[in-house]
């Protein structure tokens, strides 16, 4: 029995071994490539400095410009990107196969800047502010998604949630003032929360169908009633916006200051909403409750934890994230509510979801990632770039499968995700 065991577990050894090193190749093949593409474009075709701004006129510290002399930093990036990319093909490569990517893709999207930037000049500073502001909505329908799926319940209904939470924001907060549409945006959304938990917990619905009907409801409805009504009563569609607030001295450092202390209410709400869903899912008796439903929900059962009541709590919880999150889009930006505004951020919040491992700081690090492609096409718009606008504003969708498509095989969902769960 031990010798057909050890049989069985080298065999399964050398079967990761070899897809480890087919996945390095892979890697290292793209790394090649994108040496070849930065020496051959970014390289060639850069002259003069790239000039970054860290600071800005009415910073109190203020830092002197980045100067990059692009040629020669594009080229220094290829020889990287290729040294990286050879060293994955080499014995033992494999085992840096994701530090390499991960420094490699840092390394072209540098190299990207300072082409898109030579000659020229634009606010670095700003830029990182604006991956901020944008990676709101992705990491709060994030955050939603690992409340959902920790017991075991999977959130397509995330996108639905988050416009009819932007709809709600704005039509409230025309009439009765932004803290009130802000309150009524997360109701709204824990209310879908309750709504999908009802169809997928009591009525045990098909998970990704239940999601689907409430993101083509919301969709239809808010279409709608923004066609029709808000067309002709502009008035209730013309909510207050929350303007950014400084955090005294915290907000005067040099670069992180107007990062991070220096943002609206949205911003602020989510990295709180982050540091407590962590917190409770990981550190106190109730998310340890939350994720052995989502793991083994009959074990829980058996141990006295109420398997129902605990998905209905956390979807509904979800609801609420996601209806704040949407708030965003009103609320936070322009003030107004436009048909079918969340343009798919709740799908990229599943991707950043699944790309952070099913864990709030997980998900908020990917949220920054796509929060940093959508900025880049906004600046690179600015900068007149030769690449066409439709293909700056694919940025953020690109960077979605292309972090889904390399990552997502590494990461491990709950064990009960997705599965309806009856009482014996």
């Amino acid at each position: 029995m031990s010798a057909a065991t050890t049989t069985i577990n080298t065999a399964s050894g050398n079967k990761l071994d070899t897809h480890k090193a087919r996945q390095a190749r892979i890697y290292g093949f793209v790394l090649i490539a994108l040496a070849v593409v930065v020496a051959a474009i970014f390289g060639a075709d850069s002259a003069g400095d790239a000039t970054f701004r860290l600071s800005r006129p009415n910073d109190t510290w203020a830092l002197p410009n980045l100067v990059v002399p692009a040629a020669p930093f594009n080229y220094i990036a290829a020889a990287v990107l290729a040294f990286l990319g050879i060293r994955l093909f080499m014995r033992g490569g494999a085992s840096w196969a994701t530090a390499s990517i991960a420094i490699g893709l840092a390394v072209a999207i540098a190299a990207f800047l300072v082409w898109a930037t030579a000659g020229k000049s634009f606010s670095l500073t700003g830029m990182l502010q604006a991956t901020m502001v944008r990676a709101v909505p992705i990491a709060l329908g994030g955050l939603a998604g690992v409340l959902s799926e920790r017991v075991a319940v999977v959130n397509i209904a995330i996108e639905g949630m988050l416009l009819a939470g932007a709809f709600t924001g704005a039509l409230m907060g025309s009439l009765l003032g932004g803290w009130a549409g802000l309150a009524f945006a997360v109701g709204i959304g824990g209310m879908f929360g309750f709504i999908l938990a009802a169809l997928v917990v009591t009525y045990r619905m098909d998970q990704i169908i239940a999601g689907v009907v409430i993101n083509l409801f919301v969709l239809g409805l808010t279409s709608y009633v923004s066609s029709q009504v808000f067309a002709e009563h502009r008035f209730l569609n013309n909510a207050p916006v929350f303007r950014a607030f400084k955090i005294p001295v915290l907000g005067d450092i040099p670069v992180i200051g107007p990062v991070l202390f220096n943002q609206n209410l949205f911003v602020y709400g989510a990295l709180v909403l982050v540091a407590v869903a962590t917190y409770y899912l990981f550190y106190t008796r109730y998310g340890l409750r939350a994720r052995s439903v989502g793991e083994h929900p009959r074990a829980a059962d058996t141990l006295g934890i109420n398997v129902y009541r605990t998905r209905y709590i956390n979807v509904t919880l979800a609801g609420m994230v996601a209806g704040f999150g949407g708030a965003w889009f009103t609320l936070g930006t322009v003030g107004r509510f436009d048909e079918n505004m969340t343009g798919g951020r709740g799908f990229i919040g599943l991707a950043a979801m699944i790309f952070g491992r099913w864990h709030p700081v997980g998900a908020l690090s990917a949220a920054l990632v796509f929060g940093f492609a959508d900025s880049l096409q906004q600046k690179l718009a600015l900068l007149r770039t030769p690449i066409p606008s439709e293909f700056l504003a694919m940025a953020p969708y690109i960077a979605t499968m292309v972090v889904v498509a390399g990552f997502v095989g590494r990461s491990r969902p709950p064990a009960a995700d997705g599965k309806p769960y009856v009482k014996e």
